[in-house]
Order: C-alpha cells, then structure tokens, then sequence
C-alpha cells in the first residue's frame, strides 16, 4: 500500500527590523556638549586667579553693578572688572572682598603660624626621643663596663646610674672602708681615679656635655672659718673633672662644676651617712645643656666685676701690698689638692 500523505515543509522569513528615528544621536550629542562645559568650567577655575574668582563672584552677587563697568567681561584678559559704585545695588560689595581677602589672609597666616609650631613641637619631640634612647643605650654600656670589669666590680655597690629629666646621671659615694677622697681633701684615693679614668673613656663616646657637682655629708668642717663643706663640695667636684680630662674626656665639652655641700642629700634621714658625700657626674640633654648654657650667659651679664674678700675680713686695699699678701694667703687654702690644716676633718 503506497503512503500518500503530502510532506509539509515550513520555511521561516525573517525581516530586517524598520527604522527607529535619530533621538539617541541628539542625546548623545546633549551629554557631549554638557560634558565638555563642564571641563571647560573646571579648566577655567583651576586657571583662574583669585582676582578673578574674587570678581566672578562680585558679578554673580551684583550684575547690575558690573554692566557699565571698566570691563563688560566677567572675566578679561585686559584688566580686572569692578563695580560702578553709583549703580551697584548692594553698596558694601565694594568693600566685602577686601575684607572677606584679610579674613581668608589672617585664618591662612594663623594656620601656617599653628602649622609651624606643630611641626617644632614634632622635631622637638622627635629629637628628644632619639636622644633619650641614646642615653639609655650609653646606660646599658656602663652597667655592663662595672659588672665585667674586675677594677669596677668591687665599687658595684657605691656606682648608681639613671635616667632623669636633665639626662643621664652617674652618682659615685662613699662608703665607710672606701672613701672617694681624703678626709677634708680634694685628693682622689688611686681607686677612685681609675673609676673616673674607665668612665671618662665611655662617656666621651656621645656628644652630649656633662655637669659634675661635688656633695658633702651635714658634719661640719672643722678648721678656719673661710673654708668650708661648700668649698670643699666645689673642689672636689673640680678635681674629678681634671681627672676625667686626663682620662681623655674633651675640657671643652664640661658644662658645669659645682658644689653643693650638703644641700642635697642623698639620705637624707641620715644627714652623716657617708652614702652623702659623693660626686655627681650628668650626661645632659641638649635641653638641659641650654638651660645651664642660659643661666650662665644672663648671669654673666647681670654681674658686675667685684672684688673677692674673705669672710670676716676687711677689704684689702690697692694701694697696700701688706693685706693683698694677706688676703691671698688666707684665701690660697687650698694647694696640690689638699686643705692646708693641721687636722682636716669633713
């Protein structure tokens, strides 16, 4: 049996779809130009000098008063529009953008001032950080030269160090079997020179100054009236300063030699525990270097020239060689290191 259904065969047309009009192109074409107005504006504002910004804004403030200015333009390379005072409608516009210019000066000199003293502060900071840390890394170096040093070991107990506000500070005492120096003397023990002497070879490693004051316990001295724990404080505070210059610590780097006597106690429940004669010797911050630097300088400035008189003596005379003699010799007390007395005490 033959199949005779007919084959269907379904063929697809495709058209091409019509024509949509042009009103893309015309937005486009909006957005461009809107674009490129919009870079000119900023171009035009970041080329632009305060004058004239200063004068597009008096023009946008006050039209009428720029129409029959000097410039019909608001902003013209051939000078700088201003306002025509007997047609502006607002008559202070003449004088606002001067004073609203010397307040923008004064808040912009305020900030740089402010600006500057911050950044001072910073380095000022940042400088004494560095330099404390130099100082604690100078401290580890001498503790570490007393506990590996056998001439140091056997002083460990009468060296102290610490960091306090004027810098480093390296205090040396006495103590009972082992003083420092002879008794009512400015005379170094041996031991005590080669402390200094091992000291002074460190310390010079940093640039820092150093101050070194003597002090005494509260006993009094006993001997003449023009000598005493005050005296005696300075020289030996004198003496461990030329011995740290034979140990080769720069003479010209000592920024202070004092004494103190006994005004600062190191124990001071024990006024006469021999803890309290000792000698001090700082390793100064620069900012404590100033301040000693500073006083040095105005009260040399504010002392006038006089003559020294010892105490309880009468001035001695230019014209009478007899009392300079002595005077001189009631003060030169002190010679080669040792108070001139039969019996010193301290």
């Amino acid at each position: 049996m033959e199949n005779n259904q007919p084959i269907l065969v379904k063929r697809v047309k495709k058209i091409a779809g019509g024509h949509h009009g042009g009103a893309w192109k015309i937005a486009f074409a909006d957005f461009a130009t809107a674009m490129m107005a919009f870079f000119m504006v900023m171009w035009l504002m970041s080329s632009a000098t305060p004058e004239q910004k200063k004068a597009i804004s008096g023009y946008f403030q006050d039209p009428i008063g720029f129409t029959e200015s000097a410039s019909p333009y608001v902003i013209d390379l051939g000078g700088t529009p201003t306002p025509a005072p007997d047609r502006t409608l607002n008559p202070e516009l003449k004088d606002a953008p001067d004073s609203a210019e010397a307040a923008v000066d004064a808040k912009s000199d305020q900030a740089e001032n402010d600006s500057e003293k911050i950044s001072d502060n910073m380095a000022e900071a940042l400088a004494e950080q560095v330099e404390r840390e130099r100082l604690e890394l100078l401290l580890q170096e001498l503790q570490t030269k007393v506990d590996e040093d056998p001439q140091l070991q056997k002083f460990k107990d009468q060296i102290l160090f610490e960091i306090t506000q004027d810098g480093l500070r390296i205090q040396i005492m006495d103590a009972e079997n082992r003083p420092m120096f002879d008794i009512g003397s400015a005379r170094l023990q041996p031991y005590f020179e080669d402390i200094l002497l091992i000291l002074a070879e460190t310390i010079k490693a940093v640039p820092n100054k150093i101050s070194v004051s003597g002090h005494t316990d509260a006993k009094p001295f006993a001997g003449q009236a023009e000598f005493g724990n005050w005296e005696l404080s300075a020289n030996r505070a004198n003496a461990a300063r030329r011995t740290l210059v034979a140990g080769g610590y720069p003479d010209e780097r000592v920024a202070r030699v004092v004494g103190y006597a006994s005004s600062a106690l190191f124990d001071r429940n024990d006024p006469f525990n021999p803890v309290n004669r000792r000698i001090d010797i700082v390793v100064l911050t620069k900012k404590a270097q100033r301040a000693i630097e500073g006083e040095q300088d105005g009260g040399a400035a504010e002392q006038a020239p006089t003559e020294a008189v010892a105490p309880g003596s009468a001035p001695a005379s230019s014209g009478d060689p007899a009392q300079a003699d002595e005077l001189r010799q009631r003060l030169n007390i002190f010679e080669d290191g040792a108070l001139q007395f039969d019996q010193p005490q301290e």
